[in-house]
């Protein structure tokens, strides 16, 4: 009796100790995302700046940001705030290419990306390559519903694609970089990513975010699968 005991005080220690070490992660990681996110939007302003003149120039007087739906922690959706790289009304251009096109649909549902995308304009080719077009999410970051290091912020279409993993992926905030970015990004078929993405939310720390950060450093330094 008097073992038993021991072994569930011993248990009780191990959880209070776990507890206490993801409050802690919690913690350092909100105090970070708002620090760094505070920096990103002062620099944000003049590169906004900067994006609406180049899209002036090119005769493009649509807004330069872009907010969509995305799926946040424990499922709870949100608008992810992005710079425009894409023609107006992609959604709808996009269904529209799919009618016509059934390579590219099929495609799209391999990667839920198109590696040549026709609807991407020639500004947004070179935000997207130096992944500037990220940037307003610095925003999403300070409000507290994305964080700098997670899980992509996926769209609520592809929840049900999601399967399985679904439970597990929701389990963190989305954010701004995570094991997929540093991991082949585009290169990589969505079933891979959603593997990473599970990995993650089960063992996310300190550590493994610092290392994501530093490896997101190379992957724009170097443009890997930036598209």
């Amino acid at each position: 009796m008097i073992e038993e005991l021991e072994g569930i005080e011993s248990v009780k220690k191990v959880t209070e100790k776990s507890a206490i070490s993801k409050i802690s992660y919690n913690f350092i990681k909100r105090l970070f995302d708002i620090v760094c996110s505070l920096i990103g939007c002062l620099v944000l302003i003049p590169i906004a700046l900067i994006v609406k003149i180049s899209y002036m120039l090119s005769g493009d007087f649509n807004s330069i940001f872009y907010s969509q739906k995305r799926i946040g922690k424990n499922g709870k959706e949100f608008r992810l705030f992005k710079f425009r790289t894409m023609v107006p009304n992609a959604d709808k251009v996009l269904e529209e290419m799919f009618k016509k096109d059934k390579k590219l649909e099929k495609e799209y549902k391999i990667k839920m990306k198109l590696d040549k995308d026709p609807r991407i304009t020639k500004m947004g080719r070179i935000l997207r390559g130096s992944s500037i077009d990220e940037l307003p999410q610095m925003i999403n970051i300070l409000i507290g519903n994305m964080s700098l290091v997670g899980n992509r912020p996926y769209l609520p279409r592809e929840k049900k694609d999601m399967g399985k993993y679904y439970d597990d992926i929701i389990k963190t905030k989305p954010a701004l970089t995570g094991l997929w970015q540093v991991s082949g990004r585009s290169n990589t078929t969505f079933k891979k990513r959603l593997k990473l993405e599970k990995y993650y939310s089960n063992n996310c720390n300190l550590l493994l975010d610092i290392k994501i950060i530093l490896n997101t450093f190379k992957v724009v330094v170097l443009r890997k699968g930036a598209k």
